[in-house]
């Protein structure tokens, strides 16, 4: 096997970038070319990266793509998988992987048939802070986690993205837009989950675009902004979810995670790094030392300081992982039982009922400081 698998990108939108530039900071991989249904989209994105910009059916068909990133809208995540996967390519797709449990298991039946690998995002839970509390709770000082809570909240997409209407329609929402950074690392964390209730609302039904070159223009709403969830995990812990669109501002921590022995402050899932904290039984609140997990590493601006970026690490995991014959860590299973939870939340929204999940998964593999430099290319 070649010693770096050709990748290609379906979709040249804002998240393409972060792909593009931060590719070259690991092994197993190489950009080679890129497409959109706006060839020229496809065609400045070439450019700024010294790619080749094709049609979608001509990278499908490209004899130097082995690995496909579906960076498409998540309504059409399904169907360009699908095309990849029928063109005999493996597919690693932005988040969420699919809409719904049937899309999931029809690609996992199309990949294990020609014996390709599916991967998806996020891989932020194995940032250099995550995999931190990770080896935290591994290590059995925080005792069994049994309860939880998470909130990912704030006022929309409307005030920052040049084309948000996406972002309020079904298949997005704060649950399956952000959802999956928080549940990917409770999974990751805690385990698969059982079943899961929750309430949803809509308190606006149109938003006003304020980010340019749109601004003031007004975009329809029609899927939930606002949902509170519980999660029943299948080792017994109950987490609470809140995620919300409609918030100004707020006061809670992004992730607190309780155990038997003690109480871990996980960093925002949404990031690779950030400062994690711990008790230990009823002494003080610490600061861990700092980890020298090389994905806690600050290596990009963002707004006053730095942070740690190292997106496409899922998709080089996934690589190398194929060049070695071992299981990925971004994995089908794991994205599709974090899709099971999400539109169960949903559903449990809609009816008022308890749902139940029809998934599980394995938690993937911790990625220890050693692992995590070895995803890395050496350095000229």
């Amino acid at each position: 096997m070649a010693d770096k698998l050709g990748v290609g990108v379906i979709g040249c939108g804002n998240i393409s970038k972060a792909y593009f530039s931060l590719a070259p900071l690991f092994r197993g991989i190489k950009m080679r070319a890129c497409a959109d249904i706006n060839l020229d989209a496809a065609k400045a994105r070439a450019k700024e990266f010294k790619l080749r910009a094709e049609t979608v059916d001509e990278l499908l068909k490209d004899d130097e793509i082995d690995i496909i990133v579906n960076l498409t809208i998540p309504a059409v995540h399904y169907e360009v998988s699908k095309a990849v996967l029928d063109a005999g390519k493996h597919v690693y797709s932005e988040k969420p992987f699919v809409l719904s449990i049937e899309e999931g298991l029809d690609l996992k039946k199309r990949a294990e048939k020609k014996g390709l690998r599916i991967g998806s995002a996020p891989d932020t839970f194995l940032g250099g802070a995550h995999q931190l509390v990770r080896e935290l709770i591994d290590s059995g000082k925080l005792g069994k986690i049994t309860s939880g809570t998470c909130h990912v909240m704030g006022h929309g997409m409307e005030h920052w993205h040049p084309n948000p209407d996406f972002f309020f329609q079904p298949g997005a929402g704060p649950v399956l837009d952000i959802g999956p950074y928080y549940v990917t690392n409770l999974i990751q964390l805690i385990g698969p989950v059982k079943q899961v209730a929750a309430f949803a609302t809509t308190p606006a039904k149109e938003r006003t675009i304020s980010s340019q070159p749109r601004a003031g223009e007004k975009i329809p709403v029609n899927t939930p902004t606002t949902i509170h969830a519980l999660l029943e995990f299948a080792n017994g812990a109950v987490i609470t979810l809140n995620t919300s669109w409609d918030v100004w501002s707020h006061g809670h921590a992004p992730m607190e995670l309780y155990g038997e022995a003690g109480t871990v402050f996980v960093p925002d899932p949404n990031f690779f790094g950030g400062e994690v904290r711990f008790t230990d039984s009823a002494k003080p609140v610490k600061k861990l030392p700092k980890w020298n997990h090389p994905f806690g590493v600050p290596n990009e601006m963002h707004g006053q300081g730095m942070m740690a970026n190292y997106r496409t690490a899922g998709l080089a995991d996934m690589a190398i992982a194929i060049a070695e014959g071992r299981p990925h860590r971004c994995s089908m299973e794991l994205a599709l039982h974090a899709v099971d939870v999400m539109t169960g939340i949903l559903r449990s929204g809609e009816s008022g009922k308890y749902v139940a999940m029809q998934t599980s998964c394995e938690r993937p593999a911790a990625l220890g400081v050693k692992d995590a430099k070895a995803l890395l290319a050496k350095k000229k």
